[in-house]
């Protein structure tokens, strides 16, 4: 028997050992537990990469600017192409090898649960977070207890996008960062010179000049250690979160997504998302 072999430890291994595992081209690897015994074992022919990290999918929302379309449909089971928003955001997550999701549900939520079950036909573990107020765009995170990587991915349901998730979070590694926002950047074209002035003087001029900024995308990367920030079952926002942070002194990093991405958030959106759809590459 051979015993020097290469195996990942559950809610333990690094994107660096992962990356030794794909140089040295092993395909199959197990994933063991801490007692040593085999999990289950990983398929590097279906996936493309195995990201140590859960993921929290806000799904809860009423959809109020999509109505009609939601009045009898959850929004993140409106169909765009051929699957609902949500079930595309989880089968390209899958493919970076994550394999549990936390689902926060509320506006309609047995649809949800009936549409994705536990997870097993997917192969991947799905829990319900459920919400009986409306706690914001994170503060349902503050419900979940048996998480067991150090990082965790928060990300609305209603994106469609086709962000490297691997890059995002080797980013959040390498940047030592305690929380990376994915941003999209937008650029503004100014048809005028602009002066730069102190009091009344001239002291340069910029001709026509292109202004870079950065909007919140809705997909986060946090510390494990930092979600004792969010209160417990109480409205909370990411952007909450993320002042929080800043005035704790924590390290909050932005990532731009150069791919792309759309809020689906209103019926001109939702008819964008499913014409972008026949030519984008996800």
């Amino acid at each position: 028997m051979f015993t020097n072999f290469r195996y990942l430890r559950k809610g333990k291994f690094t994107l660096s050992e992962v990356h030794t595992i794909l140089v040295n081209r092993i395909k199959l690897v197990p994933l063991i537990d801490e007692e040593d015994r085999i999990i289950k074992v990983i398929d590097f022919n279906k996936v493309d990469t195995i990201l140590p990290a859960e993921v929290v999918i806000m799904a809860g929302g009423r959809g109020e600017r999509l109505m009609p379309l939601t009045d009898k449909t959850p929004k993140s089971l409106l169909r765009v192409g051929d699957k609902p928003i949500l079930e595309i955001n989880i089968d390209r997550l899958i493919r970076f090898g994550i394999d549990s999701f936390f689902i926060t549900v509320k506006y309609r939520k047995e649809q949800i649960k009936d549409y994705f079950g536990n997870g097993d036909n997917k192969g991947i573990h799905i829990t319900y977070i459920e919400e009986s107020e409306p706690l914001g765009t994170i503060g349902s995170v503050s419900m979940i207890n048996d998480l067991e990587h150090e990082n965790i991915l928060v990300m609305n349901s209603d994106l469609l996008t086709n962000i490297d998730f691997e890059d995002f979070y080797k980013k959040f590694i390498e940047e030592e960062a305690d929380m990376a926002v994915a941003s999209i950047p937008y650029h503004i074209d100014l048809p005028y010179a602009v002066l730069e002035t102190k009091g009344d003087q001239i002291h340069s001029f910029k001709e026509k000049p292109t202004y870079t900024y950065y909007s919140n995308a809705g997909i986060y990367l946090i510390k494990r250690k930092l979600l004792d920030l969010i209160p417990i079952k109480q409205h909370f926002n990411a952007t909450d979160f993320m002042q929080e942070l800043l005035e704790h002194k924590h390290k909050l990093i932005y990532y731009p997504i150069l791919g792309y991405w759309l809020d689906i958030g209103r019926p001109e959106d939702f008819t964008k998302a499913n014409e972008d759809i026949k030519h984008i590459k996800l």
